[in-house]
């Protein structure tokens, strides 16, 4: 008990650590977790040339899909965003609903622009077009801040809780689960999730708060692109996804076209051809010009670099962990614990969240620690659905976004409010879908039998 309560503390203090160092400090996400897993693995006893291996490891493991998704989502948003598609689908959207409706009508277009793109990018894609939106809108009782916030949930929810966003496929791979029934039970959770979170709670959190009108410009493009390319391009590799997750559903077909099925729905290779897809769809001829190509991925590689080497070193802290043997302390809590396994996922999640204001690392980091519970005999593997701990692990990790989130800070310059009533909107709208999230989850849980 000694020992464990020992590493508990060990493990807290080098998250503290990772959390000052960026905060405070000043340093990139990748170097400050790095030095938090050293620190973490030489404290707690791990030899240091398994603390090597384990930091070698636990970046290359995390990277071996997830960095093809993150670059290739990034590409197929540069794609959108360059052509004209994301503004042409938002607009659509918005106009199609109206002032009366707008706030259901800027969640439906972030669900629907934000399907293959990290939060991040989907802010600084999305939101200037719903500012622009909203723009000529009367603003009653905080419309504007309301129609805002209601896209904000929208990008949140599916990077919390659907797959293939990296921070699910993730959790998704470390706890095998099986990828179309995690996909469709988060499409269950996410849609009231998102419903509660964003239109309904800014009637209240916006109340009496006083938003500057941001100064904001639309993507640089010249160019233009019809809302039925670029949904087509858009919903192209989830539906490939999808049809190889329904093949084990089908009876009969072809071993070897099952094969090609089997290989086209993979995440990374959905990805890449969804891009080749979108290269013809959105720019056609135009897509021969290099000075085209020049831009699309150079605003794919410049975001990417950073994204990926601080997802790699969260894998490395989550290794060390692992070395460490906390997923081994979590597994011995649970057994003696009256709480569900899923609360456990969703406590560890929302704990390395505020503390290291990532809701990646904390999906990462998580899934580590929760996959020896999945793998131990007859434990929560047997007990509950492993696709309901991705969902629990992926609403934890979105849990009070604060001063050590960069996302804050992003979503802060967007709204145009201080500091407080960033708190008193975003950090609510955070916590609301984790929360929410969670309790999806669990009624989840609760039909299954579970």
């Amino acid at each position: 008990m000694e020992h464990a309560l020992g590493l508990v503390m060990i493990s807290a203090a080098g998250i503290a650590l990772a959390v000052w160092l960026i905060a405070k400090v000043g340093l990139h996400p990748f170097v400050g977790l790095l030095t938090a897993a050293m620190a973490i693995g030489l404290t707690a006893g791990v030899a240091p040339p398994d603390v090597a291996t384990a930091i070698e490891k636990g970046f290359s493991d995390i990277l071996k899909g997830t960095g093809l998704v993150v670059a290739l989502g990034l590409g197929l948003g540069a794609m959108l965003q360059i052509s004209g598609g994301a503004q042409a689908l938002a607009m659509k959207v918005l106009s199609l609903t109206g002032q009366r409706y707008a706030t259901l009508g800027a969640l439906l277009a972030a669900l629907l622009v934000g399907l293959p793109l990290f939060f991040e990018t989907g802010v600084v894609l999305l939101m200037p077009i719903i500012v622009a939106g909203v723009a000529v809108m009367e603003d009653r009782q905080g419309l504007r801040l309301r129609v805002i916030l209601s896209a904000l949930a929208g990008l949140s929810v599916l990077h919390a809780l659907l797959p293939p966003h990296p921070g699910p496929l993730i959790a998704l791979r470390d706890l095998q689960a099986p990828l179309l029934r995690t996909m469709m039970l988060g499409a269950v959770a996410a849609v009231p999730t998102a419903l509660i979170a964003g239109p309904l709670l800014a009637r209240y959190t916006t109340r009496g708060v006083v938003a500057q009108e941001a100064v904001l410009s639309l993507p640089d493009t010249t160019r233009s692109v019809s809302v039925g390319a670029a949904a087509a391009v858009l919903l192209f590799p989830i539906v490939l996804i999808a049809l190889g997750a329904a093949l084990p559903l089908m009876g009969g077909m072809d071993p070897h076209a099952a094969a090609w099925m089997h290989l086209l729905a993979e995440p990374p290779v959905a990805l890449l051809l969804a891009n080749l897809f979108g290269l013809i769809m959105l720019f056609g001829r135009d897509v021969m010009q290099q000075d085209l190509q020049d831009e699309i991925w150079s605003s794919t590689v410049l975001p990417a670099g950073g994204m990926i080497l601080s997802i790699g070193a969260g894998g490395s802290l989550k290794q060390v962990l692992v070395s460490a043997g906390l997923p081994d302390v979590v597994t011995q809590f649970a057994s003696v614990s009256a709480l569900s396994p899923i609360i456990i996922a969703w406590l560890v999640a929302v704990a390395i969240r505020v503390g290291t204001g990532s809701a990646t690392v904390a999906t990462i980091t998580a899934s580590g620690i929760m996959s020896g519970m999945v793998a131990a005999g007859g434990g929560v593997g047997a007990v509950v659905d492993p696709s309901l701990l991705v969902l629990a692990i992926g609403a934890g990790s979105v849990f009070f976004s604060h001063v050590n989130d960069p996302g804050f800070w992003l979503v802060k310059s967007y709204m145009g409010t201080s500091t407080s009533d960033t708190f008193r909107t975003w950090s609510m709208l955070e916590t609301a879908i984790s929360v929410v999230g969670l309790a999806m989850v669990l009624l989840l849980d609760l039909m299954s039998g579970g």
